[in-house]
């Protein structure tokens, strides 16, 4: 490794095709395109980046302090950016660069507009939704005369409300996302210039082949090359929540050969290359090369994912200097960015097909008063002008007052105390949790509480519980002080207790005098810790070298050193992890290995006692890894060695050419040690939780990674199966015929509770889609054990497809969980010890399971019910109006003249009426104390009565009638002038309003008394100061109140009476509650 001489500047590569610098004294940077390549690979590469970054424009001004970017709006048509393979040269590089070719800035930019699109594009978004156009196009040919009717405010005053609502909250979001953005492009950090100085640097300024210094808890910039770190043995820990929601750090290595210079400004003088591969979305992958050149020697080494800093993690020890390799858009994080899947709730659907119906019906009504006027040549005139008058019948604020009360059903969980840390991530579908019918829930760290204990031990002869734990120290502690024989009963104990200890990727920190276990998996936590109770403990580790301190019988302490050579992490995909040291004091190589049974068991020697013993553990609840052991020579050594080095220097395949030379070379006839057993715990209230939603009628389903016996014991200690099932198993089920018999098996039953493989499920859909869909749904609850990610999103689409419109909700908190939360109506994450991936990425988050009833029972029943009440009453509203209308047309001939002018329509639907209407939204028919302590009321939810179409019809009666008395009424008492008709009718109209809110309320509110006051008396203001439209001497007089009196009474008492006596003689289920 030695200094670069001023010479070596022409000693480039002429292979590669050089391009621009990247910067004038630093670096320069060069494209590879890697051969292997080919064109499919790279449009679809491009089709998936193009997807990811859709929101993700250039942001170089928003950087520098502009509120918005202007050339945002060139990115929407400039050509799409092919990625590249890459080439990092540190110092001095080639002249002659391709001028064409540049990088991305290293810009964040959220904003979903800029100055100019923000407007266009709101507009645009509103307006695509048919209603939206009506109301617009309505509202447009007020501009035409023959076809005026009234003020043009009458149409633009509520459109114009609506939309001015619209953009203000999008305005605001927008902003906030400037202002995050700007906070980001702002932050400071330091880079290292050619001669070896800092200088200090905006983020939004870092480019390809910068070299950074990155502090403790600093968020990184860019993808870096990670070469350096201020820990003496090369560690580097980091946070990666925020880009793959796990909370455990993660451990990266820097470059070997810069770790080991004596200062960073020595890397500056390095004749250094770092090929990276083009940028891509897999976060646990990585491929890339590094050359250092001196003089005619030449070094290669190989990068993966553990060499390298993703952007947005965060620093979690020490200091690291890296490289940059990507920025901005080419980043990891930003290319996983994606615009989650917007969810329509089942009730927006509905409020929709009865919009639709209500246009029909606007239609057909302007069309019989068109008939019934007469068909002359100016039909279509009067057609035009009856479809205005008659526009109120579709609600225009409908969709406006149903958002508002999203929010608030969103703000009210929120600050739930009972549900404490309770976040909306999704304020669009509140009311879905008020239409559950089934809940798919993860296993491990959903029902239980993902926190590990050890529970017992297994060698094949013996086994060893918790309360037998202080024998086994005993033996291991006699083992260590070497008075027994070596293949004794207490040396195989201590090999396995070793064995455990060693074979980890755990590492111990030490802060404030106090130890604390960073690792991957709670699990691996609880097997370190357990070793540590029987005298065996890890007292020290890092990348090289692991210690550990055997506590002795005499009281001294015995210090065991192990040199790490090798580390094959756990993955989903393998199930196993391994590692390979070599005793200090023996120099003895050893490779060991543990993981999931149905790996392990073909890896090692013959035995007649391991698939038996995995089962009754797995019968216990608890979940087994299988723990071995293999002697390597140094022979071995060395072989493995080259193959595994010449697999690491592969360009292509890395992976899994790694893989295999691992599996070839090293897992076979390995020496089975134990096999372990660790406890999950279920989480607090869970049986009642289940026992609370099972009688609110909603099915459970429990689809876990675990083995069958596992899955089946968790079922039966959290209640999700009852003592009355009958338990059925599915078979092995390998073709057609197989899942038929198993299909026709189940039929037969009864009151059945089902567990099924993943493997019987995969052929099962396969084959009989339909069948299946039928048969399960028909059992009282579903355990579905070793299933994949994908399976459990495949489950949820089954349901989606073949019982809608039932709501299927899915709750998880893990990674693998993500897929299936989000492919459900609702998806529920628990934050978690897993991590918050499943928490991100869910439209409600909670703390525990038993969360979720509450969740559901309580305030999805309030959302539902609310939102149904608020939309008749809004649907109401338009239709009494519009009754009066039509009538008054009749009675005059068919004029297609408005009733109300100006400023009374636009007050009608918002200063009048708006606030009790919108007060509904606090309204409740049971206590939450009820709400649970009777979850059937629940189950009458998903039936849809609140919002159906016999309660429209009902309300459709309702508003016919009550329009109908107010507008004959009005003409019936009036004397001479008109303007008393409208004085008499107006008057009673809003009255009668007020009346019907009132009767409908339940619970009332200091809030629904204040809405009602407010708008009576900002009406009763209204009477005297709009002379225009009321006569003010009249409206003052006894006449004017005993007239309206006595309309509004006829229009509301018989409804009262009605409501009564069905109260009293066939009361609906809340009401017998309360």
């Amino acid at each position: 490794m030695g200094k670069r001489k001023k010479n070596d500047e022409s000693s480039s590569s002429s292979s590669q095709k050089p391009c621009v610098s990247s910067s004038s004294d630093d670096f320069s940077v060069s494209f590879v395109r890697a051969e292997e390549d080919d064109v499919a690979t790279t449009i679809r590469d491009k089709t998936a980046s193009l997807k990811s970054n859709a929101t993700h424009f250039s942001a170089a001004s928003a950087a520098k302090g502009g509120m918005f970017d202007f050339r945002c709006c060139r990115s929407l048509f400039s050509r799409r950016r092919v990625l590249h393979s890459r080439t990092v040269r540190v110092g001095y590089g080639p002249v002659g660069h391709d001028a064409n070719v540049t990088f991305t800035p290293n810009t964040v930019c959220n904003q979903k507009y800029n100055i100019f699109s923000f407007v266009p594009i709101v507009l645009f978004q509103q307006f695509k939704f048919f209603l939206n156009l009506y109301f617009l196009l309505m509202a447009c040919s007020q501009f035409i005369p023959a076809i005026q009717i009234g003020a043009p405010i009458t149409y633009w005053g509520p459109l114009g409300f609506v939309l001015t609502i619209t953009l203000i909250r999008e305005a605001f979001d927008d902003f906030v996302r400037y202002l995050r953005d700007r906070d980001l492009n702002s932050e400071k950090y330091e880079k290292l210039t050619r001669d070896g100085t800092r200088i200090e640097i905006r983020s939004a300024d870092i480019e390809v082949g910068d070299v950074i210094i990155m502090h403790k808890d600093r968020r990184v910039p860019a993808d870096v090359v990670l070469l350096r770190t201020t820990d003496k043995s090369g560690a580097c820990f980091i946070r990666t929540d925020q880009l793959d929601g796990e909370t455990d750090w993660k451990l990266r290595i820097p470059v070997p050969h810069t770790q080991h210079l004596p200062n960073e400004a020595d890397i500056m003088e390095l004749n250094c290359e770092v090929y990276a591969e083009k940028p891509q979305k897999d976060i646990h992958a990585f491929v890339g090369t590094l050359k250092i050149t001196d003089d005619d020697n030449v070094q290669d080494g190989s990068l993966n994912v553990e060499n390298v800093l993703w952007a947005n993690t965060v620093v979690a020890s020490g200091t690291a200097v890296g490289i940059v390799v990507y920025t901005g858009r080419e980043t990891r994080s930003v290319m996983n960015t994606t615009l989650p899947e917007s969810k329509v709730g089942l009730l927006d659907l509905e409020v929709n097909n009865l919009t639709k119906l209500l246009f029909c019906f606007v239609l057909v009504l302007s069309s019989v008063m068109v008939a019934m006027k007469g068909l002359d040549n100016l039909w279509y005139r009067y057609l035009m002008r009856f479809i205005l008058l008659f526009s109120y019948i579709i609600p225009i604020s409908l969709r406006v007052n149903l958002d508002m009360a999203k929010l608030f059903y969103s703000w009210q969980i929120g600050r739930d105390k009972h549900i404490p840390e309770t976040v909306i991530r999704s304020s669009t579908i509140p009311e879905e949790l008020g239409r559950i019918s089934f809940l798919l829930s993860d296993k491990t760290g959903t029902l239980t509480k993902n926190e590990m204990h050890f529970k017992k031990i297994h060698l094949g002869t013996v086994a060893f519980s918790s309360d037998a734990f202080e024998e086994v120290g005993q033996h291991v502690r006699s083992a260590y002080a070497g008075r027994l024989a070596k293949h004794s009963f207490s040396a195989k104990l201590q090999n396995a207790v070793e064995a455990i200890a060693l074979c980890h990727n755990v590492t111990p920190i030490f802060e404030n005098g106090e130890i604390s276990y960073q690792a991957a998996s709670p699990d691996e936590v609880a097997l370190v810790k357990w070793t540590e109770t029987v005298g065996v403990r890890l007292a020290s580790r890092d990348l090289h070298a692991m210690s550990l301190s055997v506590q002795l019988p005499n009281g001294q302490t015995l210090m065991k050193q192990f040199q790490i050579l090798y580390v094959f992490p756990f993955t989903s995909e393998t199930k196993r992890m391994g590692i390979i040291v070599k005793d200090e004091t023996t120099d003895e190589v050893t490779l060991l290995m543990k993981g999931a049974d149905t790996v392990m068991s073909g890896m090692v020697q013959y035995n007649d006692w391991l698939d038996e013993e995995c089962s009754n553990m797995a019968r216990e609840g608890l979940r087994t890894l299988v723990v071995a052991r293999k002697p390597l020579s140094q022979a071995e050594l060395e072989a493995f060695d080259r193959a595994y080095h010449a697999a690491k220097m592969s360009i292509s395949d890395r992976s899994q050419n790694m893989a295999n030379v691992v599996n070839r070379m090293l897992e076979r006839d390995l020496q089975l040690l134990c096999l372990t057993g660790v406890e999950d715990r279920l989480q607090d209230q869970v049986t009642t939780s289940l026992e609370l939603l099972r009688n609110a009628g909603i099915k459970i389903w429990m689809l876990t990674g675990d083995k069958l016996e596992t899955a089946i014991c968790i079922a039966k200690s959290s209640g999700l199966f009852s003592r009355s099932d009958n338990i059925h198993v599915f078979g092995n089920v390998h073709n057609r015929t197989d899942a038929h018999n198993e299909l026709n098996n189940l039929r037969r039953k009864t009151d059945v509770a089902l567990v099924m493989p993943g493997s019987a499920l995969n052929v099962c859909l396969q084959y009989y889609e339909a069948e299946v869909a039928e048969l399960v749904c028909a059992c009282t609850a579903v355990v579905c054990c070793r299933c994949s990610p994908e399976q459990k999103a495949q489950i949820v689409q089954l349901l989606r497809k073949y019982r809608a419109p039932l709501r299927v909700a899915a709750i998880g908190d893990g990674g693998n969980d993500v897929s299936m939360i989000q492919a459900a109506h609702a998806g529920i994450g628990i934050d978690a010890n897993e991590g918050k991936q499943a928490s991100l990425a869910a439209d409600f988050s909670i703390t525990q399971f038993s969360h979720v009833c509450r969740l559901l029972l309580v305030h999805g029943r309030f959302c539902y019910k609310r939102s149904c009440a608020l939309s008749q009453f809004v649907m109401h509203r338009g239709l009494i109006i519009s009754t009066m209308q039509a009538i008054f047309s009749c009675v005059f001939y068919f004029a297609s003249v408005s009733l109300y002018q100006g400023v009374l329509m636009v007050a009608y639907s918002t200063c009048y009426t708006m606030l009790p209407v919108f007060s509904l939204v606090v309204d409740r028919d049971v206590t939450a104390t009820n709400a649970l302590t009777y979850p059937e009321l629940y189950k009458e939810l998903g039936k849809g009565r609140s919002l159906s179409y016999k309660t429209f019809c009902i309300w459709v009666l309702i508003s016919l009638y009550q329009g109908a008395v107010i507008m004959y009424g009005a003409l019936l008492v009036f004397d001479a002038d008109f303007i008393h008709v409208v004085s008499i009718s107006f008057s009673a109209l809003i009255v009668t309003e007020l009346i019907m809110v009132a009767m409908t309320v339940h619970t009332w509110h200091w809030a629904m008394l204040l809405a009602q006051a407010l708008s009576l008396g900002l009406y009763m203001i209204s009477l005297i100061l709009f002379d225009q439209y009321f006569d003010r001497q009249f409206v003052l007089s006894w006449v004017f109140i005993s007239k309206t009196t006595a309309i509004t009474a006829v229009s509301c008492l018989p409804l009262y009476i009605v409501k009564a006596l069905r109260r009293k003689f066939s009361p609906p289920s809340y009401a017998k509650v309360n």
